[in-house]
């Protein structure tokens, strides 16, 4: 598996997070809750790209989900060894001597650890949105059917079409999909195949791709939002995240 020079690259976003590091499970989780009455039964499962929930983009987007009423969880799924922001802005980093040690054989215990704790508290109903390298994460959990809603935008590490033929033939979670232009690890040919695979009523619980046309891998968490394509794209991306959620969860 690889990985792409935008899976590295990126802008870090300005603001206050409003939400609460927690430990759920013995994993430490970055917890935004809506301010208002929510769903107790549920909960999103915010999985981050290679810089964790200690990223403030994160921590803002999730946010962001609790304000539109769900409570929204991001776990440190990576032990808490992300990748420094510093490579955001030049520093080199060298992804591929990292990822070894955050392979799904470190990654997915810590994940499911919080995912059985959120179970017993009393979370019965899971949605997932994964941003790059958390896609391949919600693509594991839809298909062992562990999430009732599945979003992912611009994922990382897919098999294609070997992981579009698995969802379609095991999943019941319904498949949102932001895609852009210029993206390695989700290409064009990867978003045609899933159209193809997927769209057109071929998968009954539900599937829709958006499509932000200019747009590079990452946009939807790390875009530079001094750039009004980009930053209607990143709006557009969680709009439609919301939306799915809404309508599906």
């Amino acid at each position: 598996m690889s990985f792409c020079k935008d899976c590295v690259k990126g802008v870090t976003h300005e603001g206050t997070p409003t939400g609460k590091w927690e430990k759920i499970g013995g994993v430490d989780c970055y917890v935004a809750t809506p301010t208002v009455d929510f769903p107790k039964n549920k909960a999103i499962l915010f999985l981050t790209d290679v810089f964790g929930p200690q990223l403030i983009n994160a921590q803002l987007m999730a946010d962001d989900f609790a304000g539109n009423g769900f409570k929204t969880i991001v776990p440190d799924y990576l032990n808490g060894d992300p990748i420094p922001a510093d490579a955001l802005i030049g520093e080199n980093f060298d992804i591929m001597k990292w990822f070894p040690n955050h392979t799904q054989a470190q990654t997915r215990p810590t994940l499911d650890k919080v995912i059985d704790a959120l179970k017993a508290d009393g979370i019965t109903e899971f949605g997932a949105t994964g941003y790059c390298f958390g896609g391949r994460y919600v693509f594991d959990l839809a298909f062992e059917n562990i999430i009732k809603v599945a979003v992912v935008s611009h994922p990382s590490l897919l098999q294609v079409p070997a992981d579009l033929e698995k969802y379609v033939a095991s999943s019941k979670a319904p498949l949102l999909i932001n895609s852009c232009t210029v993206d390695t690890q989700f290409p064009l040919e990867s978003s045609a195949k899933a159209d193809e695979l997927l769209g057109g009523g071929k998968f009954a619980p539900g599937y829709k791709r958006e499509y932000f046309e200019g747009c590079t891998h990452g946009f939807s968490v790390r875009g530079d939002m001094k750039d009004a394509k980009v930053k209607a794209a990143k709006e557009g991306a969680f709009k439609a995240a919301v939306e799915w959620f809404l309508n599906k969860l």
